[in-house]
């Protein structure tokens, strides 16, 4: 598999969780409603990101 092909299920996977960390984030308060689960949330969507622009950077770099 080609390294470089766009990644539909990272990208709808981060979009559904950011959704989720934004809905579970009390403004009023500044906290979460429910800390641990949202940490393991917080966790995926940031290396669902990492894994969708991992590549980018990657050839960015080689380029120079």
């Amino acid at each position: 598999m080609n390294n470089k092909q766009f990644r539909p299920v990272a990208v709808i996977l981060s979009l559904v969780l950011g959704f989720i960390i934004i809905k579970h984030f009390d403004f009023d308060t500044l906290a979460f409603k429910k800390p641990w689960l949202d940490f393991l949330y917080i966790i995926t969507f940031i290396s669902m990101l990492f894994y969708i622009f991992k590549d980018k950077a990657q050839n960015k770099w080689e380029k120079k």
